[in-house]
């Protein structure tokens, strides 16, 4: 039985990327590449198997043939998206719809996602939400490029974590590096774009305003959950993000110093390495653990254990 996938991921060029992603230890395409796709099964960039007797199938094509591994889900794919996100220049301002909007206008999820920061220059900042109370007032606001006013911005620093659920207005800006876990879906309503040029078209990029304002909550909702810390020995685990605040996912830190001992409450876990190095044992197999790795403990490990010093991103599907 394979009890843990590795997976190959797959990188994407941003007119906002850069190349801080070579500090995980990946070879990088050319290009400007601000987002690394680590766990996919979603069309637009689903990942490879990298090991055992599913090596070279994708996360797709096996949540379609095996669903063994994933404990017989009724989903129709493979519900979670795991990215690292490079900000070399500002992200645009954007929001997400949730299912039903997603469904009916793209054909696809709606997207709930969260972030956890992996890095942020001195004096870095995410928008995060709005000022508006009315749609009027909104609509208003966008059409006068009020953004100062109408842009709510939160100093962000390492290790922070923010819940970011459809109908938010967000942004990542320059110099932030986090590690997002979100739905399976790659809809995205741009509110504003800086007014910026993509130089390979020269054009300014598309954007959404109907369906942002379709879909933004107003007045902004800013939902966050308390971290519930769990210390084992030197070793702490702590719960980001959980249901009911989350309805999609279950997100985890690890700060590791020695061994810890796991015992599976879902039918898959999904694990970054964010820093560190150490060693993942299930089943009488061993494997070494490097930053930059990502993997999935199927359905079939019903216990592990990882020693070492790491730093870890864990996630799974509610």
């Amino acid at each position: 039985m394979d009890e843990v996938l590795f997976f190959k991921p797959v990188f994407k060029e941003k007119i906002w990327g850069g190349k801080k992603l070579t500090s995980f230890g990946y070879d990088l395409p050319a290009g400007d590449i601000g987002e690394c796709w680590a766990i996919s099964g979603h069309s637009h960039g689903t990942t490879e198997v990298e090991n055992g007797t599913f090596a070279g199938q994708t996360l797709a094509s096996l949540w379609q043939t095996n669903q063994e591994l994933f404990g017989h889900s009724k989903l129709e794919r493979f519900p979670l998206l795991v990215k690292i996100l490079d900000a070399e220049a500002s992200l645009s301002v954007q929001v997400h719809p949730d299912d039903v909007y997603a469904k009916e206008h793209a054909n696809d999820l709606g997207k709930t996602e969260c972030w956890y920061v992996i890095d942020a220059d001195p004096g870095s900042y995410l928008i995060f939400g709005h000022h508006a109370q009315t749609r009027a007032e909104f609509e208003k606001m966008v059409a006068a490029g009020d953004w100062d006013n109408l842009l709510n911005k939160v100093p962000v620093k390492k290790g922070d974590f923010f819940f970011v659920p459809s109908g938010t207005v967000h942004a990542l800006t320059k110099g932030v590096m986090v590690l997002e876990t979100q739905q399976s879906s790659d809809t995205t309503y741009r509110l504003y774009d800086f007014d910026r040029v993509d130089q390979k078209t020269g054009q300014k990029r598309e954007l959404h305003l109907e369906d942002s304002f379709n879909v933004t909550t107003i007045p902004a909702k800013t939902v966050q959950q308390e971290p519930s810390v769990l210390k084992i020995g030197d070793s702490v685990l702590t719960t980001l993000v959980s249901d009911p605040i989350s309805k999609y996912f279950n997100v985890y830190h690890y700060d590791i110093h020695g061994t810890v001992q796991f015992a599976k409450e879902y039918p898959y876990t999904l694990v970054s390495v964010l820093d560190g190095e150490g060693t993942l044992t299930v089943g009488g197999q061993s494997y070494s653990l490097i930053k930059g790795q990502h993997f999935m403990l199927t359905n079939e490990a019903d216990e592990w254990t990882m020693t070492g010093n790491l730093e870890c991103i864990a996630s799974t599907a509610h």
